[in-house]
């Protein structure tokens, strides 16, 4: 698929789908040892709809279906460097993660429909807690978890990437 280091597309489904579980795991699961209230599942879904059953569901769905999308953009990143290591995968999740933190999660509350914003408080409509600086008003531990999973997710794929190339030249 991209090159003679490419996996089978059916590989690279595969390897997004654990990234994206062993990702999703850490940062669902911080929520429930209380490190973090915050679910991108859940912030997804709630984009949509605003049944928090369905709006979860929903996002569930749509979360995995971008963790996919997003592990071919790290393939397309690790072809383009020429880079296929569990290392670089980490470092990209890094680079990820501190993106998220700082551009994207604070610009949800201004395209959010249901999410308040730091400067207009909770309405009807929108009742959701916006992100914060790092994403902190959902925990002062959240940025440590979503760094940690983000590295995760790129390491896994970055890892599947050096496995699959070891096979091809050994």
């Amino acid at each position: 698929m991209f090159g003679d280091h490419s996996a089978p597309l059916h590989s690279l489904l595969l390897w997004g789908l654990i990234a994206t579980v062993a990702m999703t795991s850490i940062l669902e699961g911080s929520r429930g040892f209380g490190l973090s209230r915050m679910s991108l599942p859940f912030l997804v879904g709630t984009f949509f709809l605003g049944s928090r059953k369905w709006a979860f569901i929903l996002g569930f769905t749509l979360y995995v279906i971008g963790g996919w999308l997003f592990a071919f953009l790290y393939y397309v990143l690790f072809a383009s460097v020429g880079l296929y290591t569990w290392w670089f995968g980490a470092f990209a999740g890094f680079l990820h993660s501190l993106f998220l933190l700082t551009a994207a999660l604070p610009l949800l509350p201004y395209v959010h429909p249901r999410m308040a914003s730091e400067y207009h408080g909770v309405t009807t409509t929108r009742r959701l807690e916006p992100p914060g600086f790092l994403a902190m008003n959902y925990g002062y531990q959240t940025p440590v978890v979503t760094v940690l999973g983000q590295t995760v997710y790129g390491a896994t794929l970055g890892g599947f990437s050096q496995l699959h190339n070891a096979m091809i030249i050994g």
